[in-house]
Formats: C-alpha cells, sequence, structure tokens
C-alpha cells in the first residue's frame, strides 16, 4: 500500500471501553482502520492491542508522525497503556550478527533481497572471517569483530566495537543468525536494540550447546527450534515461535541437526517477520503475538 499506515501496540490494565474509544479517537481524525485484534490475560488482568490504520487522505510523513505522537500521547495520558507506534514508512535496520554456521545467514539474506521483511540488512557482524566472500556477494558491509573470553580486556573491546558498528549503522534491531557466542548483559544494554535468538531446541529443554547431542543422548521423539528475545539470562527470553519435528530412534545426530536447520531457517524467518510487522508485544518474559 502506497500510503502511509501507522501501527499501535497497546498494554495494560484491562478496563471496559478501550476498544471504543481507541477507534473512536482514530475515526474522529478521518482515519480508516484496517487492522485491529485484542488479547486478554485473564490471570493478570492485562488487556493487549494491535491496531493498524490509514491516517485521513492526504496525510504526509511529517504528519503521519506527528499523529503518532498524539496518539501514543492519548493512549498513556486517557487509557493508561503501554503504548509503541511504527510507521510503515519507516524501514528498521537490521545488523545480522553471524559466526561459522551459514544455513540461517543465506537464509535471511536471500528472504531480505526477496522483499520478505519489511526491513533492511545494514551490516552483518561476525566473530570469524569465513563468511565474509559471501556477504560482499550479498552486497552487505561485513565486519570481524574476534571475541576474546568472558571477562577479558579483548571481550570488553570485541562489545564495544559492536556496539560501536550498530550505532554507526544506526540498528533498529540485532539478529543472532547462529552467532555461537553469549552476549553479555552490560553489551544487551548497551546495545538499546531488541535482540531476536535462535535457538536449535524446542526451549526450554536443551538449552546451551549442543542441544542436538543433548536430544540424541536422551532419546526424544521430537526436535524443535525456538526463536526467542534474547536476555542476560541464556536461553531465557521471551519466546517468539517455536516449530517441532518429529524423530526417532533410527535418527542419527547428523539427521537431527540437518532436520533442525531446516526448522531454525523457518522459525528465525517468522519471528523476525513478525516483529519487523510490530505483532509482538513483550510481557512477563512472554510474548503476545497478533498473527
Amino acid at each position: 500500500m502506497s500510503e502511509p499506515r501507522l501501527i499501535a501496540l497497546l498494554s495494560g490494565p484491562d478496563q471496559p471501553g478501550i476498544v471504543a474509544k481507541v477507534a473512536g479517537w482514530i475515526f474522529a481524525r478521518g482515519g480508516n482502520i484496517l487492522h485491529a485484534d485484542q488479547h486478554q490475560d485473564p490471570e493478570e488482568r492485562i488487556f493487549f492491542q494491535r491496531v493498524e490504520w490509514v491516517p485521513a487522505s492526504g496525510t504526509g510523513t511529517e504528519q503521519c508522525r506527528e499523529e503518532g505522537e498524539a496518539f501514543a500521547q492519548f493512549a498513556t495520558s486517557e487509557l493508561g497503556m503501554t503504548v509503541r507506534v511504527t510507521r510503515s514508512d519507516v524501514v528498521p535496520r537490521i545488523a545480522l550478527f553471524v559466526s561459522k554456521i551459514p544455513h540461517c545467514f543465506h537464509d535471511v539474506l536471500l528472504r531480505a533481497q526477496a522483499g520478505e521483511f519489511h526491513g533492511e540488512i545494514a551490516c552483518i557482524v561476525s566473530n570469524h572471517p569465513t563468511l565474509r566472500e559471501s556477504a560482499e556477494n550479498y552486497g552487505i558491509p561485513f565486519h570481524h569483530v574476534p571475541i576474546g573470553s568472558a571477562g577479558t580486556k579483548e571481550r570488553a573491546d570485541s562489545e564495544a566495537e559492536q556496539v560501536r558498528l550498530c550505532r554507526e549503522y544506526d540498528v533498529d534491531l540485532v539478529v543472532l543468525a547462529r552467532y555461537m557466542q553469549v552476549l553479555s548483559a552490560d553489551l544487551l544494554n548497551r546495545l538499546t536494540v531488541p535482540v531476536i535468538n535462535i535457538h536449535h531446541s524446542f526451549l526450554p529443554a536443551f538449552a546451551g550447546g549442543r542441544p542436538y547431542h543433548q536430544a540424541y543422548a536422551r532419546g526424544v521423539k521430537l526436535i524443535g527450534a525456538t526463536a526467542h528475545y534474547a536476555t542476560a539470562d541464556l536461553d531465557e527470553g521471551p519466546i517468539i515461535h517455536q516449530d517441532v519435528s518429529r524423530v526417532n530412534h533410527r535418527d542419527s545426530v547428523s539427521e537431527l541437526t540437518r532436520r533442525g536447520r531446516d526448522l531454525e531457517k523457518s522459525v528465525l524467518a517468522q519471528a523476525l517477520r513478525w516483529h519487523l510487522e510490530s505483532r509482538i508485544l513483550v510481557y512477563n518474559n512472554k510474548t503476545v503475538v497478533f498473527q
């Protein structure tokens, strides 16, 4: 659609009339609601809503920005909601963090080239130079940032460089496409943007390293992949999306790994798509995903 759209994500204490008040505010300003969905957590008594609308005809970029700010003020002051408003004419910029394993790296870049994401891959950051040539073939700036051991000056310098690069490229989101390093709490705080990770197991089972080997040793009948927001607690951040595949005793570790990689690609892509379309609300280490 050529007309700019506004998307608002609201959350807060449930109360009568929220939907009507939101729709009335948009209608009074001449807007047209394209999509609206809501959810109530009956245990916590929290209300969630996603509403997407086209402002009044003839609204330009600056007026669209002002309307988004006005809506946020309305939702905060009059409804007592926490609100985030995004615009369709603003394309988020993404930093892709990778190591040596290439399947999620290639999948994300190919999908981005095909126009599947409302976002732009601004740069690639890696702790190994392995994928430099591939990145250059995609025409994406590649930065090799070696990582020292945790707690060392080398690690601190590496994290400072990662932060600098994300700021230089004006990054709105970091995606860990099988980036095989643990991000420290300090780095996550300094990045100041969401970080999405793909973990190669159906969390909370088999967190940490070598999950396919753990799954094989346990004799599981399902393997999975989990996309989640990264937090200081390893593999315990809010889960965005998961999928599974049935396996049996005949499947080797290498077969589990091969099948798991297909899951990892599709799960990461879907989570990235939902985030870029402003469909995810996080609360109490959980997510509400409006599909």
